[in-house]
């Protein structure tokens, strides 16, 4: 009886539900009650509308690089910096991206391209001129251990992993001692001697540093002690650590220093600990930390570090820079203040490209810097086939929940995504807000019939008898509502879909993972779908 009354309802909405226009599809609020009723804070808009850091005034709004870009790891490399994040099942992967001052950010390619299971927090680092990614990977799913990969040019080609043979070790962050040896930290926090190529070991895992215990009574998820970053400067080599934990409770993560004269210690703890961390739920940044120091263009020092956002741990953990300054007992300070606020752009920096068009005809690969597979198989990429006339992939399992769904973060709190899709033979396609198998939403097309997928399953009470090969589908994410259209006359009129998904706890402390809300696109049953005229604006 309760799937009927639930039939009986949806035929209402659907029968209801006139054909419309390809005009605004929600009206915005004129104000945010997330920010006490006042309008949200303004940042940049960049290509498509996307949010920006940069407000082209001399000043800047965090976050630096929106959507699920966590774990940063930041290279300087003359007046180039490149940075990087976990990339998780996302392949290619560990996409570098380039900056000429430290706000505005721009990808240059996916360095990894060989799947090794999930990739957690990675080190870049450069060594008597080769660039090399330092990567915590399982490939079997069970045991951990660290990769290496290097390349000549930033630009690549990046080599095929090399297995250093570090087994249960996370987070490794590469320096230079003061004997001239390489080292790798890792979580704990232990240390490993490299070889002097970096592609090997010369000694054992070893115990390196006690960190800074905070206060019994504090609010945390655990010490988990990891992503330890190493800076030698002014005579000393500055350890920076998370502890903490880095999701659950909201004041949990946090950032801890220490230095030492030399690389073997002893280490002292900084009498500021801890430098950065979340004091309130009100704060517009939640459980902040990893964080890795850098020196900006204009001699000015900075740390960049991730954290969720405030209403928005569907974006993931997103990378975020605050100024430092040094002390004059030889610590380093915080001083970002009010992270809500604007602050002023690092000095002598020149702005260079920012973010990247979302939206693509599907002419060049833009695998690894904007579409990737989720948790793909070896050879996942036999399934595409790229022709003028779109994206061809082949139909892998039955659902998205087993199907590899093509992927695409984004960083935007509200916006619009939409895409042909064309059935050809008897498969099925549709268009997705996708966490992970345990954890979408969504609308399916088959040659017969309409699916709509909530909770990470189908919704069968909804099924909707609709003959056709070709539908352009429309979603619409406002504030983590989320609402579908489809139009079988190419976009000129559109059909409501009669069920509005709320999506916010589709995240990390739920589902775990560490992972993001992504758009995704899933291909299933015998067959392909061809893909066509994908389009993305933010709202404002």
């Amino acid at each position: 009886m309760v799937d009927d009354a639930r039939r009986n309802t949806f035929k209402t909405l659907l029968a209801g539900t006139a054909a419309m226009t390809s005009g605004p599809v929600l009206a915005r609020p004129a104000a945010d009650a997330r920010h006490g009723g006042a309008r949200p804070p303004a940042w940049g808009r960049g290509i498509e509308g996307q949010r920006k850091a940069d407000r082209g005034d001399g000043t800047y709004l965090n976050p630096i690089v929106s959507g699920d870009h966590p774990d940063p790891t930041i290279l300087k490399d003359g007046a180039d910096y490149y940075m990087t994040f976990s990339s998780f099942f996302s392949y290619p992967g560990i996409v570098i991206w380039h900056s000429t001052d430290l706000v505005n950010w721009a990808p240059v390619g996916p360095a990894l391209h060989k799947p090794l299971g999930t990739i957690w927090a990675v080190d870049l680092c450069k060594h008597d001129g080769r660039y090399f990614v330092y990567i915590p990977a399982a490939p079997d799913g069970n045991t951990w251990s660290i990769y290496a990969i290097w390349a000549d040019r930033i630009e690549g080609p990046w080599s095929d992993p090399v297995d250093l043979h570090i087994a249960g070790c996370i987070d490794p962050g590469h320096v230079v001692g003061e004997d001239g040896k390489r080292y790798l930290f890792v979580n704990g926090i232990r240390r490993i001697r490299l070889s002097d190529d970096g592609l090997s070991t010369a000694g054992p895992v070893e115990p390196a540093y006690q960190p800074w215990r905070y206060p019994e009574d504090w609010v945390v998820e655990n010490f988990a002690p990891e992503g330890p970053k190493l800076l030698r400067h002014g005579g000393w080599f500055y350890l920076v650590t998370a502890v903490g934990g880095t999701a659950g409770p909201v004041t949990g993560h946090m950032v801890i220093a220490a230095r030492s004269k030399s690389i073997h210690g002893p280490w002292e703890h900084c009498p500021h600990n801890p430098l950065v961390r979340t004091q309130s739920a009100d704060e517009p940044w939640w459980s902040r930390g990893h964080a890795t120091l850098v020196e900006g263009p204009g001699g000015d020092w900075w740390m960049v570090y991730h954290a969720y956002e405030n209403g928005y741990r569907t974006l993931g953990r997103q990378t975020l820079l605050e100024p430092i300054e040094w002390t004059a007992d030889g610590w380093f300070r915080a001083k970002g203040g009010d992270l809500s606020k604007p602050l002023p752009k690092p000095r002598g920096g020149k702005a260079g490209p920012s973010g990247r068009a979302l939206s693509d005809d599907f002419s060049q690969d833009r695998f690894g810097t904007q579409w990737c597979f989720h948790d793909p198989a070896p050879d996942e990429m036999g399934r595409v086939r790229r022709d003028a006339r779109g994206l061809e992939i082949r139909g892998k399992g039955t659902s998205p929940a087993d199907s590899a769904p093509l992927a695409c973060i984004v960083g935007d709190r509200a916006y619009e995504a939409e895409v042909t899709i064309e059935l050809l033979g008897e498969a099925e396609g549709g268009l997705l807000l996708f966490y992970n198998h345990k954890a979408f939403v969504g609308v399916g097309f088959t040659p017969t019939t309409i699916r709509t997928f909530e909770y990470a399953e189908e919704q069968p009470w909804m099924k909707i008898a609709r003959a056709a090969t070709r539908v352009r589908v429309r979603m619409t994410n406002d504030a983590n509502v989320v609402t579908f259209r489809y139009s079988y006359d190419g976009g000129r009129t559109w059909l409501l879909h009669g069920l509005r998904m709320e999506v916010s706890g589709i995240h990390h402390n739920v589902f775990g993972g560490f992972l993001s809300l992504k758009i995704g696109i899933y291909s299933a049953g015998q067959g392909a779908i061809r893909l066509s005229d994908f389009r993305y604006r933010a709202l404002v």
